[in-house]
């Protein structure tokens, strides 16, 4: 299990997305190799953002 697969578990375990998260996601955008895997879980936050099943906090 890779390292953004964790950290998304535990996103979505505690249905909260940090600043520090946020980071993590953002850095990992700008890189040009990014796996369809890995693009599919940034997605996946992504919409839980907009459908509400996760919080942003400070």
């Amino acid at each position: 299990m890779s390292t953004l697969e964790r950290a998304i578990e535990q996103m979505f375990a505690a249905r909260r997305l940090t600043r520090r998260d946020q980071q993590m996601i953002m850095s990992l955008l700008t890189q040009r190799d990014l796996s369809s895997t890995d693009s599919d879980l940034i997605n996946r936050v992504y919409e839980a953002l907009s459908q509400g099943r996760l919080q942003v906090v400070e």
